[in-house]
């Protein structure tokens, strides 16, 4: 159908709202309202379906190198297959608007069993529409075919929203509407997401599905969203790692469920709660150059906005009886490890106090709650990827194990944590890892899933 621009405009304000359009709603509220694949299987031999495939991967030479993501969506594809439909994949590879998918349509059609046609050029972005030659390829693709739009992100429109601010949507809007249209008059108007891990607003993700008769969520991503994910909302310890502070926000929602007991934290976040505590024991503590303002545009930086919400996290999470860990030392890019930053300081990884101390909280974790215990896990510990920088990730991965040898339940969330995993460790010594970290964030976190709204969106228009 035809998408007018106030609609679209409308749609979109929804979107970059997030919780605040709809406040009220959970993960299981999205999750009960989105149709699944099976609810498309009256569509005929022959129709054209839209799929929003988890693309994007760098597959290596052999199948089960590189490829989890494509693995992840063959069962939809072949679902799609054996009904016959002309299945049209699309979605990105990485943020770079040059790079290809012609490796990914190789190995699909290795997986498949079948020719994978890979559509380079697909859309004329100056008048924003599908190109005749792609078209054309839809109608002469026989039941059961297999198409590949190239990367969506070498298109402008599909990164539209990435920053967008409301005051944006205006000038915005009569694309992105076009954009959305022309894919349901030339491609098709049926759509399946299957990109569990496509947690950005991207117009595929998020825009695409306002002009769609039909909408569905692929069987992968509704067996980890019905499945592992209901598991990790129960969990009662969390490790918060990495470099974002604002996975303050998910974890200030997290314990808002009320079964979280023990928070490990490390990384930027762990900077901004362990100067809280600090703070709130009359135990001041220098966080070096994450906090001199002059350092303001860095990633790292901790604004002191962020340090008065984890004082409230910590405050209110002590009360509730939640244990908080976090690193006592540091690794600076020299190498050398101090307990006490000095301004000019940078921290790079923690330190074997640290280990130690975490090491420890493990063990005492393990006595009060042990089996039957969930466990998730998110992130890194350092810069990890600096041999010089993995010593306290590397540490980590084995206390997974050990937790999971006692019988809890251990989760991990995707992204750097799944390296991480593979590298230090093997997927036996977790119950699962989810294929991306940002997704499973925002569907334990404070956020809804951008694709779980526009979905869910879908359906009630």
């Amino acid at each position: 159908m035809s998408i007018p621009s106030d609609t679209m405009q409308s749609w979109c304000e929804k979107l970059i709202a997030g919780r605040e359009a709809a406040p009220d709603l959970e993960l299981q509220d999205y999750l009960d309202a989105i149709p699944r694949l099976e609810s498309l299987a009256d569509l005929p031999s022959g129709t054209p379906v839209l799929v929003r495939g988890d693309v994007d991967a760098k597959p290596g030479k052999e199948i089960g190198q590189g490829d989890i993501r494509l693995r992840s969506m063959v069962e939809t594809l072949q679902f799609g297959q054996q009904q016959g439909w002309k299945q049209i994949v699309f979605g990105h590879i990485g943020r770079d608007p040059e790079q290809s998918l012609d490796k990914v349509a190789s190995r699909l059609g290795q997986l498949l069993g079948c020719e994978v046609q890979l559509l380079s050029d697909w859309l004329d972005e100056e008048s924003m529409t599908v190109r005749p030659e792609v078209v054309s390829a839809i109608e002469s693709a026989s039941p059961g075919a297999i198409l590949l739009l190239d990367n969506t992100r070498k298109y402008a429109i599909e990164r539209a929203l990435w920053k967008a601010k409301p005051a944006d949507l205006p000038g915005l809007a009569s694309k992105l509407a076009k954009f959305a249209s022309e894919m349901a008059a030339k491609v098709a108007k049926v759509y399946v997401n299957e990109a569990f891990s496509a947690g950005s607003l991207d117009a595929s993700s998020v825009v695409v599905p306002a002009a769609m008769d039909r909408v569905a969520l692929g069987k992968y991503a509704a067996g980890e969203f019905d499945g592992p994910m209901q598991q990790c909302l129960k969990a009662s310890l969390a490790v918060f790692s990495g470099i974002k502070i604002d996975k303050l926000d998910d974890m200030e929602a997290m314990i808002a469920r009320g079964s979280i007991k023990q928070i490990f934290a490390s990384g930027s976040l762990a900077m901004a709660i362990r100067k809280a505590i600090g703070e709130l024991d009359d135990a001041p503590v220098s966080l070096g150059a994450a906090e001199d303002p002059a350092n303001r545009g860095e990633p790292w930086y901790i604004p002191e906005n962020r340090v008065a919400q984890a004082k409230e996290i910590v405050a209110d999470g002590r009360e509730k009886g939640i244990t908080f860990t976090v690193p006592c030392d540091s690794v600076l890019g020299d190498g050398s490890v101090k307990d006490k930053l000095e301004p000019t300081d940078q921290q790079f990884d923690i330190g074997p106090k640290s280990i130690e101390k975490f090491h420890e909280a493990v063990g005492t974790f393990i006595e009060k709650h042990g089996a039957g215990a969930v466990a998730f896990h998110n992130g890194v510990f350092g810069m990890f990827e600096d041999p010089r920088f993995e010593t306290g990730t590397k540490a980590w991965f084995p206390e997974l194990k050990r937790m999971k040898e006692a019988g809890v339940e251990v989760y991990v969330g995707g992204g750097e944590g799944g390296k991480a995993l593979d590298r230090y460790g093997a997927p036996d010594w977790v119950t699962h890892t989810f294929t991306a970290g940002g997704t499973v964030l925002n569907a334990l976190g404070s956020e809804p899933v951008p694709y779980l709204a526009a979905l869910r969106l879908a359906v009630a228009t």
